[in-house]
């Protein structure tokens, strides 16, 4: 028996790719049953606000932190470590991947992520639960870091690599699920390497499953469930095939209960998107943003080759962001870099810092805006800034003091958090809705979806939440962490 059995648990389902419009039609469409009956049974949050880069890594370390990535510092899926002078890549295309290394790169999003460049000077939720003596559980989450040691059972492919020894070790959550890597169940199925290792919603509903039904669930449970992300991709925003299916898996999850609605008794549940994702058009040439010829006059490093003297500019594409980086700043400045890359209207944001400020300039609309923090101006956040230039570049309303933000939620503090993030002398671009970036080996959605960018199509998820009527300070992912914390004590 659980010694967790008398509290209210909080059950967390992170559905990557999960939007609101699309959900809401195939609740209508009668083809999300358990959708719709937590939605029935709980209140719905339509906009909840994604940290930028809207990309999972990112959103999963602001999840667990309750912080944007100038405190938990993972900038982002591809990102460029000043210190290794290298590209840090988690896992954007195994064509990428290659190019850099395989095995560095695995190492990155298995042992890294988690153990190095997730920040030390915060904790996760899993981490200042175990201080208060509380057991947590985390299934699937890419973002994982908590205070109990777990050994990774690596694939046998993986044992040959000497290198690999010292990093089978991994600090998580009590309960650890981390595909076939390590699980929390004695189940072996969907777990192969052809089912992607058990990063896969079966196998997170599996796991899942078993500390129901072995009445181990402890005080905080999170389960990532990652196959709508590709069927989205694919198929474009308002695509409910995957929520359909991902609905099945939850089907299953609440047949573990004598009724459904019994699953609602003891437990919190708030099932959630991470980021949403904006449509790409279907004619290539048009919908991908070359940065390799966008900038063809400067010396672009090579992945294979790591950076070389010669090297000006490093990319780091996040799909429909990207950070751009001068290894140069007298023969590539990074104001000359955004003005070449204004020339282009498929790219609707472009920011970079010169000292204390942030400039921000546009492919799409005239004039340039700065700001820094701690101004006279305040958003409806509760965040202070000082605005200099033409707050319409962000699409920002200015009345009575206050600032108010519409086709890019919390641009401000996206922003800035963003541009210091990591150390580095770069820029930082978001694609219009309709487009993407490409550099060497990038992954393309011509005809689908994708994320990253800093647009609200991108940056807004919605929210389930059943058996409270407390709702986070505001409505931003970094707020739910808080939250989180007064729904278990």
């Amino acid at each position: 028996m659980s010694t967790y059995a008398n509290q209210k648990r909080v059950i967390m389902l992170l559905i990557d790719s999960l939007m609101y419009p699309p959900l809401e039609k195939a609740v209508k469409e009668g083809a999300a049953p358990a959708f719709q009956f937590f939605m029935e049974n709980g209140k719905v949050f339509p906009n909840i606000v994604s940290p930028f880069p809207t990309m999972s890594v990112t959103v999963d370390s602001s999840l667990l932190t309750g912080t944007y990535a100038d405190i938990h510092k993972i900038p982002g899926l591809v990102w460029f470590h000043e210190e290794e002078k290298r590209l840090i890549n988690y896992g954007s295309h195994i064509r990428e991947l290659i190019k850099l290394g395989l095995i560095r790169s695995l190492k990155d999003v298995i042992y890294h992520l988690n153990n190095h460049h997730l920040s030390k000077e915060i904790k996760t939720i899993h981490e200042e639960m175990s201080l208060q003596g509380k057991a947590t559980a985390s299934i699937n989450a890419l973002v994982y870091r908590g205070n109990t040691e777990h050994d990774l059972q690596l694939p046998r492919l993986l044992t040959f690599f000497p290198s690999w020894n010292k990093e089978s070790k991994t600090n998580g959550s009590r309960l650890f699920t981390y595909g076939s890597f390590s699980r929390i169940s004695p189940f072996k199925r969907n777990g192969h390497f052809w089912q992607k290792f058990g990063f896969n919603d079966r196998f997170s509903a599996q796991e899942l499953k078993y500390l129901i039904e072995t009445n181990s669930l402890p005080s905080f449970t999170i389960v990532y469930f990652p196959d709508m992300d590709k069927t989205v991709h694919k198929n474009g925003p308002m695509d409910i095939k995957g929520i359909s299916k991902v609905d099945k898996q939850l089907q299953n999850i609440l047949d573990c209960y004598d009724s459904w609605e019994e699953a609602l008794k003891d437990h919190y549940w708030i099932i959630m998107g991470d980021n949403g994702q904006a449509p790409v058009g279907s004619d290539r040439n048009k919908a991908l943003i070359d940065l390799r010829k966008s900038l063809h006059s400067y010396q672009i490093m090579a992945l294979k080759d790591g950076v070389k003297d010669s090297d000006e500019v490093v990319l780091g594409v996040n799909e429909r962001m990207a950070f751009i980086y001068t290894l140069n700043p007298e023969r590539a400045p990074l104001p000359d870099i955004a003005q070449t890359l204004q020339k282009d209207d498929r790219i609707d944001v472009i920011a970079w810092m010169e000292k204390e400020s942030i400039h921000v300039i546009s492919g799409v609309r005239q004039g340039k805006l700065m700001f820094q923090p701690n101004g006279d101006l305040v958003d409806e956040y509760g965040q202070s800034w000082d605005l200099v230039g033409d707050a319409g570049v962000l699409n920002l309303t200015v009345k009575n003091h206050q600032i108010f933000y519409d086709e890019y939620p919390d641009a401000l503090a996206r922003l800035h958090s963003s541009l210091t993030s990591h150390r580095g002398n770069y820029l930082v671009a978001s694609a219009k809705p309709g487009f993407e970036f490409i550099g060497e080996g990038s992954p393309t959605h011509v005809g689908g979806a994708s994320h990253g960018g800093l647009h609200k199509q991108d940056s807004l998820v919605p929210m389930i939440v059943t058996g409270t009527d407390s709702s986070p300070k505001h409505l931003r992912i970094i707020d739910l962490k808080d939250w989180i914390l007064t729904l278990i004590d």
